[in-house]
């Protein structure tokens, strides 16, 4: 089995629950493990599978928190870096629905730094570029550009979420837009939400926002429609993979997890480019990976909710 490199953010989601989606009432909070890609790490070793996580925490009791969580998890953390920067905190509020909204602190997140040594680690594997905070500028965002070319010239599968945050970018929407072009025209595979393939396209409706992003360089696309399933398409063909019915209580990390999953089914082929032509493989690999997103969504937070390869195959 190949390995799968997520790169970018791990960071503390204190979660408001039982309050509704607005902070300002929020009195308690629980601490969780949190950050798109070190979710997706967790969610392929959950069903074994090997991921490696690279990203910084600080030097503080948070950061050791958050390490020891993934270590736990079995992710491989020796690539990951600390810094004197405080551990990066989201405050994360619930509605009732399970839909949440999002508040950031920065902290050491964008302090990660370009190690030209782990280059050699990405031949022949899957590189995962999936973090929220990658683009917002500083040492993490320079790394990220290093890490695509390495990823480029290693023969990688590369995969790309861009985990669009309105807090994080308050209506700069065009630098976003223009920073994660580069990721999708390079990239295998794209997993957009359907707001996030709207915004890069400019198109409304999914499949011209489909085509519009094959046509930067996306080779293929899942776009995920919450309780609709997902958009899938890939060498002229398309289709949307319905997913099962939940009663959601945290939609934090439904993503992840599906992308998790997909990319520990494709870490499992002995050719990566076989997928681009099996097209009933591709489908049946979202139909599983839609089940474990919806499984995430059943509980709260999304390291600990994320689904086992026996709760999958049940």
């Amino acid at each position: 089995m190949n390995k799968v490199f997520c790169i970018g953010e791990l960071l503390i989601d204190f979660v408001a629950e039982n309050q509704g989606n607005d902070l300002s009432k929020a009195v308690e909070f629980k601490k969780k493990a949190g950050g798109a890609p070190a979710n997706v790490a967790c969610a392929i070793t959950k069903l074994g599978g090997k991921s490696t996580f690279i990203g910084c925490v600080g030097k503080d009791p948070f950061g050791t928190f958050l390490l020891n969580v993934l270590n736990q998890e079995n992710v491989d953390i020796s690539l990951a870096q600390r810094s004197k920067t405080f551990t990066t905190l989201a405050f994360v509020s619930l509605a009732e629905d399970g839909e949440r909204d999002f508040v950031f602190s920065r902290g050491a997140d964008k302090e990660l730094k370009y190690d030209s040594g782990v280059k050699k680690y990405f031949l022949k594997n899957i590189v995962h570029f999936g973090a929220a905070t990658a683009l917002l500028g500083g040492p993490l965002e320079e790394a990220y550009g290093h890490y695509l070319f390495d990823a480029l010239t290693q023969e990688s599968f590369i995969s790309f979420d861009p985990n669009f945050r309105g807090d994080l970018w308050k209506e700069n929407e065009k630098t976003f837009i223009k920073k994660s072009l580069p990721f999708v025209e390079k990239s295998h595979l794209c997993k957009f939400s359907l707001e996030e393939a709207q915004l890069l396209s400019g198109k409304i409706e999914v499949e011209e926002a489909c085509n519009h992003l094959h046509a930067v360089g996306a080779k293929i696309i899942a776009i995920t429609l919450g309780k609709d399933g997902t958009f899938i398409s890939c060498n002229g063909q398309s289709e949307t993979v319905p997913s099962i019915k939940v009663n959601p209580v945290d939609t934090t990390g439904a993503g992840d997890a599906f992308i998790g999953c997909l990319l520990y089914q494709i870490a499992r082929l002995n050719d990566f480019k076989s997928i681009f032509s099996n097209w009933e493989l591709l489908l049946q690999m979202v139909e599983k990976a839609n089940k474990a997103g919806a499984l995430t969504t059943t509980k709260y937070g999304a390291i600990v909710a994320l689904p086992s390869i026996s709760q999958l195959d049940s």
